[in-house]
């Protein structure tokens, strides 16, 4: 599309960033980016992992930049408390570490949060003006403008607004009114800590620095994986799990569906989590995640979302703005940048911003609904219904994953080629 033009993006972290970098590469005029933090972004979660597939297609496209750290994983193990059950067909035992189930390949690369924020921040074009401080409380279609109203009063108007400002977007109040994130009823527990004192326990039940460890109990699981750190390599750990009766009241329309902040955890839900360490988990991995500090540990509730549309007027969705993946699928980073190398390609295969729009909506709304259709049936399998973990064999545990697949290639997101896909088992 001929004629660049204003562009506004609406959030600042890894989608915002995303977006406004393939703005400058499409042809925009002018690339602005609205951040309503003041904070430092990369001091902001934890871990996540892309497909080695996907992070392939993503640095051809310049989405992902190609010297951010990340940890090499290739196998995934699934384990149960030792005792818990009857042994597994090739199942083995270790007392510490628990019972190997099952194994299976895992083809993903790990990242810090903080660190894949900071290597596309840095990689986003000088002309693009990050602006922080700048909370935007209402977006609105114009006429062939889009509104943007900011906190301080101030109106400003562009040829296009992306809204890539998370599962509370502004911009998707006004392209979707009617949809609202929906609480999974279950919540996680994030933490990280250094990998040298997860090491230091056990070191013969600790061999595991290539893989992701899923601990299966009834009513939840729990995966850990290593990432790379700002000063050394860490643990990550995501535990799902069921919250104490009445300890959250996030069905109620009046709360702030916000995660409990790293540090401020409540002792209920603090003593919940040691409870659940103590009685469902191997005695490896309950030390490993006892030695957490409060100061990094937090409770995050799982909600999902998924919109008719992406995009209105001069309006579009993307990121978790466009659709709220539950962590399962293990795809959301891989979705974001995928949706800002989708609407680069749009743009440039366009005539016109009715053109982009449509190009955009066509390559970018069924993924969307596809990925939450399948983290729900994961989150069913993995914690709303959970098997009886320590009775199944290799055979059946591997079947039982086929199921919560549906037909679909693998988790981590699919290509944006048609033939593309993650077949691992």
């Amino acid at each position: 599309m001929r004629g660049g033009g204003s562009v506004a993006v609406i959030g600042g972290s890894i989608a915002g960033c995303a977006f406004a970098s393939a703005a400058v590469r499409a042809g925009a005029r002018e690339v602005v980016v609205l951040e309503r933090t003041l904070g430092r972004l990369q001091d902001r979660g934890l871990g996540l992992c892309v497909h080695d597939e996907r992070a392939a297609e993503l640095t051809a496209t310049g989405a992902l930049p190609g010297k951010i750290d990340a940890h090499r994983l290739v196998r995934r193990r699934w384990v149960v408390r030792d005792g818990a059950g009857a042994g597994s067909a090739g199942g083995h035992s270790a007392a510490a570490g628990g019972r190997v189930i099952w194994e299976q390949p895992f083809p993903f690369h790990s990242y810090h949060w903080g660190l894949l924020w900071r290597g596309l921040r840095d990689g986003m074009p000088a002309s693009v003006a990050y602006r922080q401080g700048e909370a935007v409380t209402a977006v609105v279609r114009s006429g062939d403008r889009a509104e943007v109203r900011l906190d301080s009063g101030a109106v400003e108007r562009y040829d296009l607004c992306v809204g890539a400002d998370g599962y509370r977007s502004a911009v998707r109040r006004t392209v979707c009114p009617e949809s609202r994130p929906r609480y999974a009823g279950y919540v996680c527990w994030r933490g990280n800590l250094d990998a040298r004192g997860a090491a230091a326990l056990d070191p013969s039940a600790g061999a595991w620095d290539d893989a992701v460890t899923t601990v299966c109990f009834p009513g939840g699981s729990c995966v850990v994986y290593r990432i790379p750190g700002p000063d050394g390599p860490r643990v990550n750990w995501v535990l799902y799990a069921a919250p104490p009766r009445g300890a959250l009241r996030l069905d109620d329309p009046a709360s702030d569906p916000t995660s409990f902040p790293a540090g401020r955890l409540s002792p209920e839900l603090a003593a919940h989590l040691a409870a659940l360490l103590a009685r469902e988990f191997p005695p490896y991995w309950a030390a490993v995640l006892s030695l957490t500090k409060p100061e990094d540990t937090f409770v995050q509730p799982i909600y999902d979302l998924e919109t008719p549309r992406t995009t209105s007027g001069r309006l579009l969705l993307g990121g978790d703005a466009a659709t709220v993946v539950r962590p399962h699928n293990t795809s959301g980073a891989a979705k974001a940048l995928q949706d800002a190398s989708a609407f680069e390609s749009a743009w440039r295969g366009a005539g016109s911003w009715e053109g982009l729009l449509q190009g955009y909506e066509e390559a970018r709304g069924p993924a969307g609904r596809e990925l939450v259709a399948l983290a729900r049936r994961l989150g069913r399998a993995q914690v709303e219904r959970t098997p009886a973990w320590a009775t199944m064999s290799e055979r059946d545990v591997a079947s039982w994953w086929r199921e919560q697949l549906g037909g679909v290639a693998g988790i981590g997101g699919q290509s944006m080629e048609p033939t593309g896909g993650n077949s691992f088992e």
